[in-house]
């Protein structure tokens, strides 16, 4: 009690903090005083003694506090002095004083030590600039830091930006929030992104018609909820993540922080940045089914202000499917210049392209997906085919104001050119002549092109008013999207108007010539959307215990469609405000309860704000409501464990009028989804390491939006139970294992409930040799009892099987 009453204490001084994992530290430490007495006569053995670093880039708080806690060493700050500081990385065999000296490097700021206890101050300044010097170093009473055991690596990050847009620690912020680390996907080398948001609670997957990521957030799919770097990357494709630090995943809408859309949630990829050193590291990959992938990652200090990094991508692989190929390949530049201490500017580059087979799987028969070998392939893989071509010019600016007041600018301009034609199955019938199995083959094409342009301006002040500590940001953004879209149905050779070829089950593929033009209903289109939005947000410290997240952004957004089909031009304009309240209590240093309020919109133009007729112009658009409520605890310092509980309504859907469904639209309550998110990331115990995702969810249709979505009905794609654990054990200094699961119960494929994929669980396996600290084998094993399942879904009739056991073994070599 002694100890708790002495770190409140502290937290009552609203100008002071302790560094963000002290309290969740001290939570861990030793209850006998000889043994806190024992580790604080021992500083300096902490701070001396080499290991290895592998920090990502991130807060320069969070970062001092990892290698103290780490080091076991007492660590004091006035966080005034390193405001919304950030440092760049840091890797490789250092000691404790040796790492922290690295990460204060161009900070303005100096390592002190008094006694036992390491505090900070600032560096010498020019004679006569004193204008902004901040306080001198105060140190703090005591409070140990406790090193925990284990391995380097970490599957724990402890603070997210993109919630808040602020970095805050995930355990201040009152909503649910996942990130997947660097170490993480490296121990994963997901295949696609689906393979690896399985272990964020929360989230689901469908097929996205075998050419674009489909994540299902609260039992709603999306294919536009996706932000690159807090900008929006929200065309249909497949994306990778060669050149990807780590990935934020956010549950339940917040369009305070990113406007229209992500009304479920959000997928938010952090790129690597250059981290002002010299090191490169290349990575081969071979396995099963032809897989064969070389990354490089090369990392340079070109001079003490300037720095790049350069990610390289090239992936040639077939797959377990029949027919199947994949070639990707990308590069992405980036340039850091650092004129000032507190300025920098980053500029990055990137082209990715992806060429793959479009497979949409198999069909279903009487309720089930039909019995036949997975590598079975319906329709035509020499037609189907999808790409992707996308170059993108990316710009930041990070410029201190003055201590407390920040700026930060984003641009991003990217050109995407998608193109997918697809021969795939569709209804199963028996033949009316033998009896037997038949299924029906249908085609189309589409083309799309985009340009997006987007300007994020944000500005951030830290300040203690009457009391209370706030954090106050404000900001616009300015958006311009291009786009034109055209789709052309496939005509088989057999009949000339025919749109649709029968086959008999057994032998699904069809070479039958087609060709591909446009029907009056085909969507053919160019479309043109401007966005302009201002918000503000204020994140209060109330006292020690209890926080306060309040926000409100307003946007104005025009929709231009001109229909080639129709010849005419229709437009929507809307004007958004969109509040965010989140209240969070603190008992202890290390847990904390929160309750969540917020809002989300998805616009009458679709997903890919292209769609719109004379009915639905003038509506406003869909609105989900999120009530959330939940738990974040840290029971030591490499460890997060969360708990949420939520009800995500769907409302403002546009139905058909029964008394004139031709003429009338109503709007009606659509959706309701309530449910149970459980999370766990980071070091358990001593080398072992954990990713776990557990939800609990039920969806349903309020209100009857269609005859195949009556009211009632369980939305498709959202399992009632669904669980992934992965853990790793770190056996001796160059062995580490891996074992994971992957269980959920049944689904549905779409709203009529006619359809269920049976519920599966799935075991992975995976085995690391590191013989030097300069290259690594890494073994991963998908399916390890090569159990026959279904992944996902697009409808009733597009199934993907999952896959047999694969194996993949790659090489990393640092250099």
């Amino acid at each position: 009690m002694a100890r708790s009453r002495s770190i409140l204490r502290l937290a009552r001084r609203p100008a002071w903090m302790l560094l963000a994992a002290a309290g969740a530290a001290w939570s861990a430490a030793p209850s006998s005083p000889s043994a806190a007495q024992a580790d604080t006569a021992r500083p300096r053995a902490g701070l001396d003694e080499p290991r290895a670093f592998d920090l990502p880039p991130g807060p320069l708080s969070a970062a001092l506090s990892q290698v103290a806690s780490d080091a076991g060493v007492l660590f004091s700050v006035d966080l005034r002095l390193i405001g919304d500081r950030r440092q760049p990385g840091l890797r490789g065999r250092l000691t404790a004083r040796e790492a922290l000296r690295q990460l204060l490097r161009d900070s303005g700021l100096a390592l002190v030590q008094d006694g036992a206890v390491l505090t900070l101050r600032p560096d010498a300044t020019p004679t006569g600039s004193t204008e902004h010097a901040p306080p001198p170093p105060v140190t703090l009473p005591e409070v140990r830091i406790r090193s925990s055991a284990g391995g380097d690596d970490t599957y724990r990050t402890p603070s997210a930006q993109q919630a808040t847009r602020t970095e805050t620690p995930l355990l201040e912020l009152p909503q649910s929030v996942s990130v997947l680390s660097r170490d993480f996907i490296r121990d994963q080398a997901p295949q696609s992104m689906a393979d690896l948001l399985r272990y964020a609670p929360g989230l689901g997957a469908a097929q996205g018609e075998g050419n674009r990521d489909t994540p299902v957030f609260r039992g709603t799919p999306s294919t536009s909820d996706f932000l690159l770097d807090g900008l929006r990357d929200d065309v249909q494709y497949y994306r990778d993540v060669y050149n990807i630090e780590q990935v934020e995943v956010l549950r339940g809408p917040n369009a305070m922080a990113v406007g229209h859309g992500a009304v479920g949630g959000l997928i938010n990829r952090i790129t690597k940045q250059p981290r002002w050193r010299d090191e490169d590291e290349l990575t081969l990959e071979t396995g099963r089914w032809r897989h064969g992938r070389v990354t490089l990652d090369a990392d340079h200090l070109l001079a003490p202000t300037l720095a790049a990094r350069l990610n390289l991508m090239t992936e040639d692989s077939g797959g377990y499917r029949d027919g199947f190929h994949l070639r990707r390949d990308g590069v992405n530049p980036v340039l850091a210049w650092r004129p000032a201490a507190a300025t920098l500017l980053t500029v990055g580059y990137e082209h990715f392209q992806d060429r793959r087979t479009a497979d949409r799987g198999i069909p279903a028969w009487q309720g089930r997906p039909v019995d036949v070998d997975p590598a079975r392939f319906f329709g035509n893989p020499d037609v189907s085919t999808t790409w992707i071509r996308l170059n993108a010019l990316t710009a930041q600016l990070d410029a201190e104001l003055q201590p407390g007041l920040s700026l930060q600018h984003k641009f991003r301009l990217a050109d995407y050119d998608k193109f997918f034609q697809n021969a795939f199955p569709g209804s199963v019938r028996p033949n009316a002549s033998t009896g037997a199995l038949e299924v029906a083959l249908v085609a189309h094409n589409s083309r799309m092109r985009r340009q997006n342009v987007f300007h994020q301006t944000d500005l951030t002040w830290t300040r203690q008013l009457a009391g209370i500590e706030h954090r106050f940001l404000a900001g616009v953004e300015i958006g311009h999207q291009q786009g034109d879209n055209r789709r052309e149905t496939g005509y088989f050779a057999t009949t000339p108007e025919s749109t649709s070829l029968w086959v008999p089950l057994t032998d699904s593929v069809s070479r039958v010539p087609l060709s591909f033009r446009r029907r009056a209903t085909d969507p053919d289109n160019a479309s043109e959307v401007h966005v302009v939005a201002a918000y503000w947000q204020d994140q209060l410290r109330l006292s020690p215990r209890w926080q306060a997240t309040v926000g409100l952004r307003h946007d104005r957004i025009r929709v231009d469609v001109d229909d080639h089909q129709l010849g005419q031009r229709l437009r929507s304009q809307d004007r958004l405000w969109s509040p965010r309240i989140g209240l969070l209590h603190q008992p202890t240093a290390a847990l904390s309860i929160y309750a969540n309020y917020s809002l989300g919109y998805a616009l009458r133009a679709g997903d890919q704000l292209n769609v719109l007729s004379p009915g639905t112009q003038s509506l406003s658009p869909e609105r989900f409501q999120n009530w959330e409520g939940g738990v974040k605890w840290a029971p030591s310092t490499g460890l997060d464990l969360s708990a949420a509980l939520y009800q995500l309504d769907r409302q403002n859907v546009a139905v058909a009028d029964p008394s004139a469904p031709t003429q009338a639209l109503l709007l009606v309550d659509g959706q309701r989804t309530r449910g149970l998110e459980l999370g766990a990331a980071g070091r358990v115990g001593a080398g072992w390491q954990v990713m776990a995702a557990y939800t609990l969810q039920r969806s349903r249709v309020r209100a009857s939006l269609s005859p195949l979505a009556p009211a009632g009905a369980t939305m498709p794609h959202v399992p009632r139970h669904n669980l992934s654990i992965w853990s790793r054990w770190t056996l001796t200094p160059q062995w580490s294992a891996g074992l994971g699961v992957q269980a959920r119960s049944s689904q549905f494929t779409s709203t009529d409930d006619t359809v269920r994929l049976p519920g599966h669980a799935r075991l992975d396996a995976a085995l690391y040799y590191a013989p030097a600290p300069a290259w690594r084998w890494q073994l991963n094993v998908e399916n390890l009892l090569d159990r026959r399942y279904y992944a996902f879904a697009h409808s009733n009739n597009n199934i993907t099987p999952g896959s047999p056991l694969g194996v993949r073994l790659g090489l990393q070599l640092k250099f």
